[in-house]
């Protein structure tokens, strides 16, 4: 009898299976996780329109959505950007999906978070009047990026309020921003939790679990490989459709699009950035920050851009030599000629050597369709491996590990 394909690709699978284009553009569209949304899979954010007038915004609108996109995220809470967007949905709110934070407020000035209730309430009912709706379709909790923020949150008033607001349908949906990957794995696995906003790049994935971009020194002592808590967050998310929103798909600010900012030492295209966050099964959409409609018209550059053009593995190989060469599980070195799933076999092998032999990793591993115990040597995925990873010796450790 056949054994299962690992979940992993079969979730792969799903998504790719789940994934349409419209016959009006070249869009493709992606379920949002459970929800039963599909969004397309650029999306933008709100920071642009606080620096527009209200004809600028619906230009900005306009080509937003004529290239198919569908889905905005609002975290600003300043009144000029809300009220830009409402100005610029009027007469259309239905042809986009709104995924805005709840507990965001204009104060002194400037955006702040808040959990207060009363706060939170009077920001939210504000960001409704002034988008002119009466819902949104997630409702996010904003930024959580300790694991103790996140407990606080149960049994919290402001939790409270956040079901409440699902209740009345005022939500449609529950999800929460976060820097940090342990916090995302947690919310992952809450059981309520239906949308994930999340830092997501080249070299945020390099950050060690509990680090988030903004903690000093974090992008100093970069890792070679993708943490093994961002691994199994993005695994968790794709086993069970929880979709991950994606924010810094360029690194906050563009830092990976210029060698001088780039933590890793070379610089992307945005091309190559979108299509290394796309390429993780769990990821619903790329949201993107756009100024003004030339960047919006350069970044749109990705749905007609050739394989070439996305292959950010010509950047990453020389700053992943530099590092180490690990396997970042891309699978670039498919296909086995004996069919061994080489990526997900070093995915397991990494979290079987950094936190323990599970039996949950073993019957994960026992599972797969063939094992590591059926490489011959033959050396064809070396010859592939844009990061020289030394795949044989590889499969000898988890031939060693797991036992077959």
């Amino acid at each position: 009898m056949k054994k299962l394909l690992s979940l992993s690709l079969l979730a792969f699978a799903l998504v790719q299976m789940a994934c349409q284009h419209t016959p009006q553009n070249s869009m493709t569209y992606r379920p949002l996780g459970n929800t039963g949304l599909s969004v397309s899979e650029i999306s933008i954010g709100c920071g642009g329109f606080e620096k527009l007038d209200s004809a600028g915004s619906i230009a900005l609108m306009d080509m937003a959505l004529d290239s198919g996109i569908n889905y905005i995220d609002i975290y600003d809470a300043n009144p000029k950007t809300r009220s830009n967007i409402g100005a610029a949905l009027k007469g259309r709110r239905d042809r986009m999906i709104i995924q805005a934070h709840i507990g965001t407020i204009f104060k002194d000035g400037q955006h702040t978070r808040t959990r207060d209730l009363e706060e939170t309430k009077q920001g939210f009912e504000d960001l409704l009047q002034r988008l002119g709706t009466d819902h949104i379709e997630v409702g996010m909790i904003h930024i959580t990026d300790s694991p103790e923020e996140w407990n606080e949150l149960e049994g919290s008033p402001y939790l409270d309020y956040v079901f409440q607001l699902k209740k009345e349908g005022k939500i449609k949906h529950i999800g929460v921003s976060s820097h940090n990957a342990e916090v995302a794995l947690m919310a992952a696995r809450s059981g309520w939790i239906e949308v994930i906003m999340f830092s997501l790049n080249p070299a945020f994935d390099r950050l060690r679990g509990g680090a988030t971009p903004w903690d000093e020194g974090a992008m100093d002592n970069l890792q070679a490989g993708i943490d093994p808590v961002r691994v199994e967050f993005y695994d968790y998310c794709a086993t069970h459709h929880i979709a991950v929103t994606v924010m810094k798909a360029f690194g906050g600010g563009g830092r990976l699009l210029d060698q001088k900012t780039s933590p890793l030492g070379v610089a992307f295209t945005p091309e190559q950035c979108i299509a290394y966050c796309l390429a993780k099964p769990c990821i619903a959409t790329c949201i993107l920050g756009i100024d003004n409609t030339d960047e919006l018209l350069a970044d749109l550059h990705y749905l007609h851009a050739t394989e070439a053009e996305k292959d950010y593995t010509t950047v990453l190989q020389p700053a992943q030599a530099a590092k180490g060469g690990d396997c970042t599980y891309c699978n670039h070195c498919s296909p086995c000629p004996q069919g061994i799933p080489i990526a997900r076999v070093n995915e397991l092998l990494d979290k079987a050597q950094t936190q323990g032999l599970t039996p949950e990793l073993k019957q994960q591993y026992e599972a797969l369709s063939h094992h590591a115990s059926e490489c011959t040597h033959c050396g064809s995925c070396m010859s592939r491996c844009p990061f020289g990873v030394d795949v044989p010796a590889k499969m000898d450790e988890a031939k060693q590990v797991f036992g077959k």
